[in-house]
């Protein structure tokens, strides 16, 4: 039996009206397209993604901070409860075959961070602009999109390309 695709959703944990809509709409249609969602568990994008897909059936896996798997979401249709804070986003990121992050912020960064260092292909939807210099420039291995359609298009796509 082959194991479903898993798609990290990062982004903003503060509540962010435009920003929730945007992410339960990408969790409904990583649902739709039979990929499992992988998320912080906790408010903001991270309920908004997890709404989406457990209400069109799909399963969440929520990773939170704590130790109490009631911290997670009540849309979250499964926890792992890390007990280790912020270090937690590192196991967020490297749960997913490929990484979308929606608004964020700092925390998100981290992640976007980690998701690179790890090879995750990450998709950026109103969220951060990385770039460095040298082998930096343009920040390699972030594609840009323009709506949750194509964000998700984008991450399924380049979810093997690890």
């Amino acid at each position: 039996m082959a194991r479903r695709r898993q798609v990290a959703v990062i982004g903003k944990g503060t509540p962010d009206e435009e920003l929730t809509e945007v992410a339960e709409e990408v969790g409904r249609r990583l649902a739709e397209a039979g990929a499992v969602v992988v998320c912080g568990g906790l408010t903001g994008v991270m309920e908004g993604v997890a709404r989406g897909a457990s209400v069109a059936g799909g399963t969440v896996i929520g990773i939170v901070p704590g130790s109490s798997q009631e911290q997670a979401n009540e849309y979250c249709t499964h926890v792992v409860a890390t007990g280790v804070g912020q270090a937690r986003n590192l196991a967020v990121v490297s749960s997913g075959d490929a990484v979308i992050a929606i608004g964020g912020e700092w925390g998100t960064l981290s992640e976007i961070a980690f998701a690179r260092e790890l090879g995750r292909p990450v998709v950026a939807l109103s969220s951060w602009k990385v770039s460095g210099g040298g082998v930096m420039e343009g920040g390699p291995g972030i594609e840009v999109a323009s709506s949750a359609a194509e964000a998700v298009e984008l991450a399924l796509g380049g979810a093997d390309d690890r």
